[in-house]
């Protein structure tokens, strides 16, 4: 086997290896969509950034030059040992000196020579006058130099996240099935349609949940802490279902489930789809983010004053002094006031609310006092609820007689689970229909008794909540009047909206909390599909289209290149082809002095145009027996 064929097939070898290994590895990628080294190397990469990148160039480096230990082999084929010492080449230069060896012992301009030397060296020529063979090195060179980029660009991992889809399933809160489970619940505990019972199991969570979103209309941050699990603003109206954002890990107890919930973990039934991209255990990653589609409640809410030439809806606040002590101190009741507030509610319908307030002696309010006296109204039970307010002109004046009209919607939100942070975008909704009266009078119930709750003895949380945050937001007074001050009505309008979104999560929380159903296993039935994806912030590879391709082409330019030159020399190596010319370098500066010194070539001097009229001198390596190598000029 030749020395030649040896060299060819180690340069061509080499050289497939690297390509091979370039384009296996965005095989890979593209096919997985996603590559990501263990865990260790992860953390390791995170941590010592600085030192893995300086690791990944020079091995970037190493295969665009490649090592020094390509050189050595070649030693045994006759190449001088010089080349060890003045520079370390690479395959294509390797492969273009060889070809330049055997290219110049047939006729070759002194340019063409030239730009041959250049293109062994890795180097390039300026020469205007020559348009093909500047241009040739100019491309070549600048290949040469984006290789190392190239490969950089390939083995250097990036952070990303990674998207493992989930799905699982959570409580169906829309259908005949729970409605009927609901009615059940409802008989079981003794509780009835909304106007008889206020369902006072929710204690203080709607009124907080209220308070949360009414910031909302200024802009202000807000984060709403139920169960153990934080919302953003509101909840609106979901549950968690992904474990680690749950919230508790108590067990509650067998009469503190369902409508008797205050607080336990939640049941997660989410978990990953597992396929082709996920063969590979999942990583924990540096971080974890979720965006699922998942079941929610919402209402649209929308409030304002009720014109005082309007009959539908007319209250009457009855009055009737309960208490009196006229010898009372400062720091003591003087008296208290009972006013039964009726609201006519139109259509011939009333609802009556008492309230007790403090008052003096002799029965009159203090103007510091806040008396904000609500009035549910029951609406259309396929439409929604009416929530009316109405006030005196004390503290609140600012808020007349109002009414503000609440529909509750069935929605599908995108649930994003990030930074221990859960919030809600309403993606889509449907109204409430005739399988949704029991949930229907459930919200009404939960209104109902927040109106009663939000009223103190000398104050209204919702009306201490409105003064509060408008006037901690803006440089405006509030007056008597909104005039334009309608900023108000939107603070209540959200006020309200957080309250129903509360009052669903709360009985999504009460249903699937442990203990809620047999074998914490949600009735097939009553179960609704959650869908999503988790988004594993880590460090690896990810397929970059435009940014790959082009850090591969100059990997692949070069390696046709290298087997241009493989395959020339391979042609031209055979006996009576030159083939025994294997110890003449072109690139040599000494081997090229020598041959032009033993030729007799007759050149121009170094005038204007004697360089120009020597490039175009036509020359070729002419050998002898007795072993010299010499320059000899071609006639044309």
């Amino acid at each position: 086997m030749s020395a030649h064929f040896l060299r060819h097939t180690a340069i061509i070898s080499v050289q497939v290896i690297f390509l091979a290994f370039g384009y296996g590895f965005l095989g890979a990628v593209l096919y997985y969509g996603y590559l990501y080294p263990s865990e260790r190397v992860s953390n390791l990469w995170k941590n010592h950034p600085e030192e893995l990148t300086m690791v990944i160039t020079l091995i970037a480096t190493m295969l665009s030059v490649t090592a020094s230990m390509s050189v050595y082999p070649f030693t045994l084929f006759n190449i001088p040992l010089t080349w060890r010492y003045e520079h370390v080449p690479s395959l294509f230069t390797l492969s273009m000196k060889d070809a330049l060896r055997h290219r110049i012992s047939r006729s070759i301009s002194l340019v063409n020579l030239s730009a041959g030397v250049a293109l062994s060296k890795g180097s390039y020529i300026l020469r205007p006058e020559y348009f093909g063979p500047t241009t040739l090195t100019l491309f070549v060179f600048g290949v040469l130099r984006l290789l190392t980029a190239g490969w950089t660009t390939l083995l250097t991992p990036t952070y990303f996240p990674l998207p493992i889809q989930m799905q699982g399933s959570e409580l169906d809160m829309t259908g005949n099935v729970f409605n009927t489970l609901l009615l059940q619940e409802f008989q079981a505990q003794g509780l009835t349609y909304f106007r008889n019972d206020a369902f006072e199991v929710l204690d203080i969570g709607g009124m907080l949940s209220g308070i949360s979103a009414a910031g909302q209309t200024y802009g202000l941050p807000g984060t709403f802490n139920f169960n153990g699990a934080k919302y953003n603003v509101s909840t609106g109206g979901i549950v968690p279902t992904i474990e680690e954002y749950s919230g508790s890990n108590g067990v509650p107890g067998p009469s503190c489930t369902r409508l008797g919930f205050s607080d336990g973990n939640v049941t997660v039934n989410t978990g990953e789809i597992l396929g082709k991209r996920n063969s590979r255990p999942i990583p924990q990653g540096f971080s974890r983010n979720y965006s699922m589609l998942q079941q929610g409640l919402t209402a649209n809410v929308s409030c304002q004053l009720i014109d005082s030439s309007d009959t539908q809806y007319i209250w009457n606040p009855n009055s009737t002094l309960v208490y009196s002590n006229a010898t009372a101190g400062d720091n003591t009741i003087a008296g208290l006031r009972l006013r039964n507030v009726v609201g006519t509610c139109g259509a011939n319908t009333s609802m009556t609310q008492a309230f007790v307030i403090m008052a003096d002696a002799s029965g009159n309010a203090s103007q510091s006092s806040g008396f904000l006296p609500s009035v549910v109204c029951p609406g259309p039970m396929n439409l929604g609820q009416t929530y009316t307010n109405f006030s005196e002109p004390l503290k609140y004046g600012f808020l007349g007689p109002s009414v503000c009209e609440v529909t509750p919607l069935l929605t599908t939100v995108r649930a994003n689970y990030s930074s221990d942070i859960i919030s809600s975008e309403v993606i889509s909704y449907t109204p409430f229909r005739s399988e949704n009266v029991q949930l229907l009078s459930f919200i009404a119930g939960v209104a109902k008794f927040q109106s009663i709750s939000s009223q103190g003895l000398m104050s209204s949380t919702i009306g201490d909540t409105l003064y509060s945050i408008y006037s901690s937001t803006t440089n405006a007074t509030i007056g008597d009047n909104l005039g334009s001050q309608l900023q108000v009505y939107d603070e209540l309008e959200d006020y309200c909206r957080g309250v129903v979104e509360f009052s669903a999560t709360f009985l999504r929380s009460g249903f699937m909390v442990v203990g809620g159903f047999p074998d914490n296993t949600i009735p097939v039935d009553l179960q609704s599909p959650v869908n999503g994806t988790m988004y594993i912030s880590t460090i690896g590879w990810t397929w970059r289209s435009g940014t790959y391709l082009l850090a591969i082409i100059p990997i692949t330019i070069i390696t046709i290149l290298t087997f241009a030159c493989v395959l020339y020399s391979y042609l031209h190596a055979q006996p009576g082809n030159g083939g025994s010319r294997t110890t003449f370098d072109a690139s040599s500066t000494l081997h090229l002095v020598m041959a032009s010194a033993a030729g007799d070539l007759t050149l121009e001097d170094f005038g204007k145009y004697g360089i120009i009229k020597n490039e175009g001198v036509e020359v070729r390596l002419q050998e002898t027996d007795n072993n010299v190598k010499k320059f000899v000029e071609v006639k044309k």
